[in-house]
C-alpha cells in the first residue's frame, strides 16, 4: 500500500540490500543483480496528473466511505489500541460507522507509533487502495497480471509485503504448475476477515494452498503491526503455513525491517536451496 509514487527500480533500491542482509544472517546464497525482480503495480492506483495538480487526492475524514473503508479503518484503530497505550480504544459512541466516528478513528491513529508518520490523506488513501483492489475487478486483474509477468519458469521464491501479499497469494493460486518453492509474506493482512472473505479463489471454507506440495509458505508479522492484524494464518489456510513473530522496533510494518531479519532470510534461503 502507498507505493504509487515509486516504481520497480526505486523499490528494489531499498529491498535488495535489506533482503541480502537477511540472507547473510543465515549464511544464505548470494544473489546476482538479475536474480531479483520486482512485480510493481502501484502506478495503477496513481491518479492521472492534471495541470498544476499532481499526486494523491487531498482526502479527509469525510472521504472515508461507509462499509468496507470504515470497517478497515476501525480494525486498524482497534489493533493499534491493543498494542499502543497512547491510542484510546473505540468506545460505544465511536463504534457506530459515521463520518464523525471516522474522524475520531483518524485522530486516534495519528497518535499511534505505527501510523504517526503518515499524513491523514495518505492513511485514507491506503484504506481506499485496499478497498479498490478487493472490489474493482479490472484493477485487481491488472495488478495480478503485473506480478504474474515477473514470475518466470526459474522463479523459486516470491516475497510479498502488506497488500502485495494478497496480490501475490492470488497470483500464485491462479498460476497452475508454477515452480515457486517458497512464498514469504511480510506484514500481511490476509488473516483479516474482510480481506480473507473476498479472496480469489473463494475460501471453501479454508483458503486455497497457493502452489503444489513442494511449496513452503512462511508468514512473518511484527507484534505491533496493525496491518498484520491476525498473526497466525494457520486457522484460515492450514497447518502448513509457518508463522513467525519478529521484532521491527518502531518500524513495525516497514518492508526493509522485515527483510533484514534472519528468519526472513532463512525462509528465502530455503526456497532457493530447494530442489
Amino acid at each position: 500500500m502507498g507505493k504509487q509514487l515509486l516504481g520497480e527500480e526505486s523499490l528494489l533500491k531499498d529491498w535488495r540490500p535489506a533482503l541480502l542482509d537477511g540472507l547473510r544472517r543465515v549464511g544464505g546464497l548470494a544473489l546476482a543483480p538479475g536474480d531479483l525482480a520486482m512485480g510493481f503495480y502501484g502506478d495503477l492506483f496513481r491518479p492521472q496528473g492534471q495541470t498544476l495538480a499532481v499526486g494523491d487526492p487531498v482526502y479527509g475524514a469525510a472521504d472515508v466511505e461507509g462499509g468496507f473503508e470504515q470497517d478497515l479503518l476501525f480494525a486498524w484503530w482497534q489493533a493499534a489500541a491493543a498494542v499502543d497505550d497512547r491510542v484510546a480504544p473505540p468506545d460505544g459512541d465511536t463504534l457506530a460507522r459515521t463520518p464523525r466516528s471516522a474522524q475520531a478513528a483518524l485522530r486516534a491513529l495519528s497518535r499511534s507509533r505505527f501510523f504517526s508518520g503518515l499524513a491523514l490523506r495518505a492513511l485514507v488513501f491506503d484504506v481506499k487502495q485496499t478497498r479498490r483492489y478487493l472490489l474493482e475487478p479490472g484493477l485487481r486483474q491488472a495488478a495480478r497480471d503485473r506480478v504474474s509477468a515477473a514470475i518466470g519458469d526459474d522463479t523459486r521464491v516470491v516475497v510479498a509485503h502488506s497488500l502485495g501479499s494478497v496480490v501475490a497469494y492470488e497470483t500464485l493460486c491462479a498460476l497452475d504448475g508454477h515452480g515457486v518453492r517458497a512464498l514469504v509474506t511480510l506484514g500481511s493482512p490476509l488473516g483479516l476477515r474482510m480481506v480473507f472473505d473476498r479472496l480469489q479463489p473463494e475460501p471453501a471454507p479454508t483458503g486455497a494452498w497457493p502452489g503444489g506440495d513442494a511449496l513452503a509458505w512462511t508468514n512473518l508479522a511484527d507484534q505491533g503491526d496493525a496491518v498484520a492484524l491476525v498473526k497466525d494464518l494457520r486457522p484460515l489456510f492450514g497447518e502448513r503455513v509457518s508463522g513467525v513473530v519478529v521484532h521491527n522496533g518502531s518500524h513495525a510494518h516497514d518492508a526493509t525491517a522485515y527483510l533484514t531479519d534472519g528468519r526472513t532470510g532463512a525462509a528465502i534461503s530455503g526456497g532457493l536451496d530447494a530442489r
